[in-house]
């Protein structure tokens, strides 16, 4: 077993406004839990068959956005609105690597790297284990190369950088491994995109990545300042692998298949894609396309692997939760529990995610906040990049410099409407969601060029109604050119 450890080099604080110990101590922790592909399938969005107890008990005391966006349907663009709360300015921030393009390697500046960073030069004391940014491990090295004196993604962020690869001996390998140690780069992608091995939790990687966390939280609690711990679990992200006892939670042929069985009328393929990434997994037994649907049976095959990797990382988030209550910190933690994105489940004949569909861009968002009324639904539009603006005015943390996000603090007490939709960018298009409509306007030869779906009375987006509506288009276009961040013009 392999446990990785950094600690800070040089850190240059810029004095943005005095910190009394009094102040410090009165803020409340940070508990923010990352999880990969995650898509609103858990018990308290609504799904009566999946299994996430840990998590259902959490949205219980907590406020719960049932329609939260993320900015960009990949994971390390996502990650990158999310902690810088800005939207993307160019092509090149809508890539996985957008964070090492932008962040890494850059010296410390007067604008803080992220959230995190400004949380850190306020006082609190910053951990971060798993996947936080695009890393598996918080490094930059290959896939297939060794992170042995690589550099951190966040150069600044933390206090402490921490990480357990086990037995796959560096964090890619953990990200795609598989009971044996292997992993998808070593066997040149000849693996199913899925394994239910009878195995207990620590014999995949996220197993690991929680025990570290409760750890890691045992110590905090004798800490005096306050705290951030980001936890970044890897599942669902592919490969499906979760121990055989979450399996079992299921049976197959009950599991459900999508109903947008076939691309949304009047639209193009251009705007979708032949699943690319669950096709690297080279043993699949079938190998989905726009052209070419999976059968019935390997589609609830495949949902069974998901809501089996569903619930054990559910599982491995609810030993972090229990060890804030045995440790008393849950108290005075505020508690996040953030999807970087959804995930096609067949869904218009796409498995993955890479769309400016509702299903690649709607994922949870579960917010618990010490004094705050619990147990709430939240229905406004709200966007990732608004939870860096949100979080700081909960921390009591000021912010003075530029931030794209707006604030949704006022929800947590119901004395705020927060009426802004959601703008996301992706396949040469921008998307913007309001309460009833999606409206995405794409940048190239294929038309259509806009699409529009109500909603109110298609919620799967099945029917493209832009022809039929040219007043609403109107209408929604001049809204949408004030989100318009030039992306696609340069």
């Amino acid at each position: 077993m392999r446990i990785l450890l950094y600690f800070p080099g040089l850190f240059f604080f810029f004095p943005l406004f005095d910190i009394s110990a009094q102040n410090v101590s009165a803020r409340s922790n940070v508990l923010f839990i990352f999880v990969d592909d995650l898509r609103p399938e858990l018990g308290c969005y609504g799904n009566s068959i999946i299994k996430t107890p840990n998590l259902d008990k959490l949205a219980s005391r907590s406020v719960v956005f049932k329609n939260h966006y993320v900015q960009v349907p990949t994971c390390g663009a996502s990650r990158f609105s999310l902690l810088t709360g800005l939207f993307p300015r160019s092509r090149a921030h809508l890539r996985n690597d957008a964070i090492e393009r932008f962040i890494s390697n850059q010296p410390e500046a007067e604008h803080p790297e992220t959230f995190i960073h400004h949380l850190r030069r306020n006082g609190y004391y910053t951990v971060g284990i798993g996947k936080i940014s695009h890393s598996a491990d918080g490094l930059l090295y290959a896939y297939t190369g060794d992170p042995a004196g690589a550099k951190r993604e966040l150069p600044h962020s933390w206090d402490e950088l921490l990480f357990n690869a086990g037995k796959w001996a560096t964090g890619w390998n953990a990200f795609f491994g598989y009971a044996d140690g292997s992993n998808r780069q070593s066997l040149d992608g000849k693996v199913r995109p899925y394994e239910n091995a009878d195995v207990p939790d620590e014999d995949y990687v996220d197993g690991l990545t929680a025990n570290l966390a409760v750890t890691k939280l045992a110590e905090l609690a004798g800490k005096q300042s306050p705290f951030f711990l980001g936890v970044g679990f890897f599942k669902p992200h592919l490969p499906f692998n979760a121990p055989k006892k979450y399996w079992d939670l299921y049976d197959e042929a009950k599991l459900p298949v999508t109903h947008s069985r076939n691309l949304p009328v009047n639209s193009n393929a251009a705007s979708f894609h032949n699943s690319g990434e669950f096709n690297s997994y080279r043993s699949g037994e079938e190998k989905p396309s726009l052209s070419s649907p999976v059968s019935d049976n390997y589609a609830r095959k495949l949902t069974h692997a998901y809501y089996a990797s569903v619930s054990y990382v559910d599982a491995q988030i609810g030993k972090v939760l229990e060890t804030l209550k045995d440790t008393g910190l849950a108290e005075n933690t505020i508690v996040v529990v953030w999807g970087d994105h959804g995930w096609h489940l067949g869904d218009h004949r796409v498995w993955g995610k890479h769309t400016l569909s509702e299903r690649a861009l709607k994922s949870p968002l579960i917010v618990k906040v010490p004094g705050i009324r619990e147990g709430r639904v939240v229905r406004n539009i709200v966007s990732s990049v608004d939870i860096y603006p949100t979080l700081m005015e909960l921390c009591k943390v000021p912010v003075s410099h530029p931030v794209d996000g707006k604030s949704f603090a006022g929800l947590f007490s119901g004395l705020d409407s927060f009426d802004h939709p959601s703008f996301s960018y992706y396949n040469n298009g921008i998307t913007m969601r309001t309460e009833r409509y999606r409206i995405t306007r794409y940048f190239r030869v294929d038309e259509p060029l806009i699409e529009l779906y109500d909603h109110q009375k298609d919620p799967e987006e099945n029917f493209n109604v832009a022809a039929g509506h040219p007043a609403v288009i109107k209408r929604l276009m001049r809204q949408w050119e004030n989100g318009d961040t030039g992306l696609y013009r340069e």
